[in-house]
C-alpha cells in the first residue's frame, strides 16, 4: 500500500516566528546538557508538513563505552504511549465492526473477570477512560505471569472503588484492555495493532519485543529496575531476578517485561518520531491518513472529548487520550499539554515519551526522550512543558 513520504519545510512557512522555535529547540538542547534526559528528538507538524525535526544528546551516554548519539530515526520504548498508540485504536476497531461495545462490561469478555456487584460497572469504555475503579499500579508479576494471571488476580481485588466516580491513572485497566483484544480478535495485541494500525499507515518502526538486530538504534533507557525495585523491597519477580544492566531494546516497565515478556496493553510499544507524526496525523485528519482510513471519523470525533465529568477536574479523560482540565484549573504537576487550546489531545510515557495533538492550529507535537537514562530523573517534566508550551506560542498565523 502506498504511503506517501513527509514534507518538510521552513517553521515561517507553516505560520510559526522561526526564531521562537529555534529557542524552544534550544531548551531542548540545554536539557539534554543539564542531564535531565540522555538526549531527545522533537517534531513538530502543522498541516500535515513538518517543520521541526531534530535530535540532540544521547542514545546511549552510559556506560560511556558503549556511548552512541542520538538521531531522528532512533527508537524508543514508547512506555505509556502504548496505550494510545496501540490498545486504544485496536480497540475501536473492535467497536468500529461490533465486536465489542464500549458500554459492555468487560467481563462478559473475560468471564474469568466476571460480573458480579460493582464488576457489572467495569465496562469497556470505563476502561479506557481509566474511570473503572481500578487502581493505578499492581505488580502482578511478584506472584505469577501471563494474561490469564493477571485477570484472574484483578478479578480477586479490582475494582477497588465504585465505577464512574473519579478518574485513577491506570496500567491495569489498560492491561485488561489489551487482554479484550486478544480474546476478541484471536490474534496477539502486536499482531492484531501491526496489521489494523502500523502497517496501514506506514509506521514501519513501530513494534512490540523489537529484534536484536535494531537494538543499535534504540535509546536506553535504566540502568536496572532500580525504580520499581525500590516500591517493592525485598520481593523479586516471579519469572526470575530483577535486571541489573543496562536495558537497551527491552521494554523497561516491570509488568510488560516480567509479566508478558514485552507485550502489554499499557507498555512494551518501540517507535520513532515519525511513526508518530503519522499516526497524530490521522488523528487530526479524522481516521484517515493517504487516503487510507484507520478508524471511522464517528469514532475518532467521540474519542476525543470529555467522558469523565467528575468533580476532580485536573485529570481528563477521552477514549485513552488525556485531555486539558478547564482554564483555571490548578497544575498539580507540570503539564505536558501546556498552552495548547482546549481542543488538544495527548499523552506521555514514564520513559520520557509525549505527543500531543492540537486541531485548533492542526498541530502535532512529538517529543521523545530517554529521561530514565540511565537513572529516572524528574527535572525534564517543566522542560517538557516549556517546549509545548513554547511552540504553541511560537504560532503567528
Amino acid at each position: 500500500m502506498a504511503v506517501g513520504k513527509p514534507v518538510f519545510r521552513n517553521p515561517v512557512d507553516l505560520g510559526f516566528d522561526g526564531e521562537a522555535v529555534e529557542d524552544a529547540w534550544l531548551s531542548l538542547v540545554r536539557g539534554a546538557d543539564r542531564h535531565e534526559y540522555g538526549g531527545a528528538v522533537a517534531l513538530v507538524a502543522r498541516g500535515g508538513e513538518i517543520g521541526l525535526y531534530r535530535a540532540t544528546g544521547w542514545a546511549v551516554r552510559e556506560p560511556e563505552d558503549q556511548r552512541s548519539p542520538m538521531g531522528v530515526d532512533t527508537v524508543f520504548d514508547l512506555a505509556s504511549l502504548t496505550k494510545v498508540t496501540a490498545t486504544t485504536p485496536s480497540i475501536m476497531k473492535l467497536v468500529a465492526e461490533g465486536r465489542i461495545g464500549l458500554d459492555q462490561p468487560v467481563g462478559e469478555i473475560l468471564t474469568e473477570f466476571g460480573t458480579d456487584g460493582p464488576k457489572a460497572g467495569v465496562t469497556v469504555k470505563r476502561l479506557l477512560t481509566h474511570s473503572a475503579g481500578f487502581r493505578d499500579w499492581l505488580p502482578v508479576f511478584l506472584q505469577a505471569t501471563g494474561e490469564r494471571a493477571y485477570i484472574e488476580s484483578f478479578a480477586q481485588s479490582q475494582p477497588e472503588s465504585a465505577p464512574d466516580t473519579r478518574v485513577v491513572y491506570s496500567d491495569p485497566s489498560f492491561i485488561t484492555l489489551g487482554a479484550v483484544v486478544q480474546r476478541v480478535s484471536g490474534e496477539t495485541l502486536d499482531d492484531y495493532a501491526k496489521r489494523g494500525v502500523f502497517d496501514p499507515l506506514g509506521m514501519v518502526d513501530t513494534m512490540y519485543t523489537p529484534p536484536r538486530s535494531l537494538r543499535g538504534r534504540i535509546a536506553a533507557t535504566e540502568t536496572g529496575n532500580a525504580f520499581e525495585a525500590e516500591k517493592i523491597p525485598d520481593r523479586v519477580p516471579a519469572s526470575g531476578p530483577w535486571r541489573d544492566g543496562l536495558i537497551r531494546g527491552d521494554v523497561h516497565d516491570g509488568n510488560a517485561w516480567y509479566g508478558f515478556g514485552g507485550i502489554a496493553g499499557h507498555a512494551g510499544l518501540f517507535g520513532t518520531a515519525i511513526d508518530l507524526f503519522r499516526y497524530g496525523q490521522m488523528w487530526l485528519n479524522g481516521g484517515v491518513l493517504d487516503d487510507v482510513r484507520v478508524l471511522p471519523e464517528a469514532l475518532v470525533v467521540e474519542a476525543i472529548v470529555n467522558h469523565t465529568r467528575y468533580d476532580d477536574v485536573t485529570d481528563v479523560r477521552g477514549y485513552g487520550w488525556r485531555l486539558l482540565p478547564p482554564p483555571g484549573s490548578p497544575e498539580p504537576t507540570p503539564d505536558s499539554g501546556r498552552g495548547m487550546s482546549q481542543r488538544a489531545f495527548g499523552h506521555t510515557g514514564f520513559t520520557g515519551t509525549s505527543l500531543w495533538m492540537d486541531p485548533e492550529y492542526d498541530l502535532v507535537v512529538v517529543l521523545l526522550t530517554n529521561r530514565v537514562h540511565p537513572t529516572v530523573t524528574t527535572h525534564y517534566l517543566e522542560t517538557r512543558a516549556r517546549f509545548n508550551q513554547a511552540i504553541v506560542a511560537a504560532i503567528r498565523e
